[in-house]
């Protein structure tokens, strides 16, 4: 099972994204993307891949963007702006690996995503949105508490108590 580190405090707004944050946050260990410039043609290991593409996100303003962890997963959650988020992004796609930041789950995925959010709200986050297919398990952004003095502290003591069920929600196994 792929299990992603949470950040602290502001970087929880797109769990892997991804959650994310992760969920989907893995490259293949196949080839994949090809070099542009001196070594065009060169193909790409995932991890290279992987690489080239937290580079080319914190080279286009999301400076505290992790290079991926030994399974070639990103410990991330968003730290700036939706807009920052999305320039940086939209400029490194051409190196994304496949499926990393992917939002997209699967019915089961999906089904453990709400049974995350029902967990996050008996935990003390009230106004915990029901994740929308497509769309970060967690957003800070969509939730207000955690933008209030120890909001965040609370959204991260909730996440460590319903972490097996965000594992599933991620496409782990239990």
């Amino acid at each position: 099972m792929n299990q992603h580190r949470l950040r602290p405090p502001a970087a929880l707004a797109a769990l892997l994204a991804l959650a994310l944050p992760g969920a989907g946050c893995g490259a293949s260990s196949a080839p994949s993307a090809t070099t542009s410039g001196a070594g065009a043609g060169t193909t790409l290991t995932a991890r290279d891949q992987a690489v080239k593409f937290a580079e080319c996100v914190r080279a286009h303003g999301v400076s505290d963007f992790p290079d991926p962890n030994a399974s070639n997963d990103f410990d991330y959650g968003v730290s700036v702006t939706p807009a920052v988020w999305r320039r940086a992004t939209t400029a490194c796609k051409r190196l994304q690996p496949p499926g990393s930041l992917s939002s997209k789950r699967t019915p089961k995925e999906q089904s453990a995503s709400l049974r995350f959010a029902a967990c996050i709200r008996e935990h003390g986050v009230k106004d915990f949105p029901d994740p929308v297919n497509g769309e970060p398990a967690i957003n800070t952004y969509k939730i207000p508490s955690s933008n209030r003095p120890g909001g965040m502290a609370i959204l991260n003591a909730a996440i460590a108590k319903c972490k097996g069920v965000l594992g599933l929600a991620a496409g782990g196994q239990r």
